[in-house]
């Protein structure tokens, strides 16, 4: 049966990059090998960026490889340049995604580029993807699409420009990323809203964060409007490293169960969704874990009541 919505886990790239520590190569592949088991379908697996910046991307490559393993799985991976794109496509990803920030500031401290070289990034990154891997799909996401701990208020006309714009450049999809936990409900069911009516059914997934209490308000604020594509990170974990304060993404777990509770159907067996936060907790021992669901665990009867729709 075909879900209702699309659970994007970014953990293994967001949520790695943005911790001290580096899990090793053997460990990242059990994680997402329980990940796949528990029924996810696109994981966010790595970033292609210089190893001197983050060591923890050491082993995009062999990471990409790994993943292209694990049946139907659609393997993501992050790329700020046509450097990283290039590196990227070679190793095999199937999915592209770029960050575009709507802050200006944020954009020089985040990919040292101007939001408009950024978008023309983008279009040399189509290009390269048309020439080499036309079936690779191309995501270009809206960071700090509402409010920056840098400049502060970010203007939704910048945001809706910016996305019409790597649509014009040719990404297949843009989403809104709430980088620094400013969103609120109201905002994100109007922000999307207008996106839907900018780019139609391009418009992409809805990455938000927890930073302040709101994550799962938010994402059902977005699903309300039509968004079906989802980013979260098991545990929590992550947030932006060039973004002051960004602390805590959408813990997959507690989405699945809101959506799962509510009739939602995400293709997500919540019992190994759990249990795949053993290997993560292995392989970064010490780093705290997030989420409401796995400490309360799931209510009686829930498993049989989702089975039945």
């Amino acid at each position: 049966m075909t879900p209702d919505v699309l659970i994007s886990e970014v953990g293994p790239r967001d949520g790695l990059q943005s911790v001290a520590a580096t899990m090793s190569t053997e460990h990242k592949k059990r994680w997402l090998t329980a990940l796949h088991a528990a029924g996810l379908r696109e994981i966010e697996v790595a970033s292609f960026v210089p190893a001197k910046l983050l060591p923890q991307m050491a082993d995009a490559a062999e990471v990409v490889a790994f993943a292209r393993t694990l049946p139907g799985l659609t393997v993501m991976a992050l790329v700020p340049n046509v450097r990283g794109a290039e590196a990227a496509l070679e190793a095999g990803a199937h999915k592209l995604t770029i960050p575009l920030s709507a802050s200006a500031a944020h954009s020089l401290a985040n990919v040292r580029k101007t939001r408009e070289e950024m978008v023309e990034e983008v279009r040399r990154i189509v290009e390269l993807r048309d020439a080499t891997a036309p079936g690779v799909q191309v995501e270009a996401n809206i960071s700090t699409a509402f409010g920056c701990t840098l400049q502060g208020e970010v203007a939704e006309d910048d945001v809706l420009r910016l996305a019409a714009a790597a649509i014009e450049a040719g990404a297949d999809e843009s989403g809104l990323s709430d980088t620094t936990g400013m969103a609120n409900p109201a905002q994100v069911r109007r922000l999307f809203r207008r996106m839907f009516a900018e780019v139609g059914d391009r418009t992409g997934a809805a990455h938000l964060h927890n930073t302040r209490g709101l994550g799962l308000a938010n994402c059902l604020a977005a699903h309300d409007v039509g968004v079906r594509t989802f980013d979260s990170s098991l545990g929590g974990l992550g947030g932006c490293p060039y973004a002051p304060g960004a602390s805590g993404n959408v813990v997959t777990e507690d989405l699945v169960f809101m959506f799962e509770a509510m009739g939602v159907r995400t293709g997500v067996n919540l019992e190994k969704l759990i249990a795949a936060r053993t290997p993560l907790a292995e392989g970064l021992p010490g780093e705290p874990l997030y989420g409401m669901t796995p400490e309360a665990g799931l209510p009686k009867g829930f498993a049989r009541e989702v089975a039945h729709g």
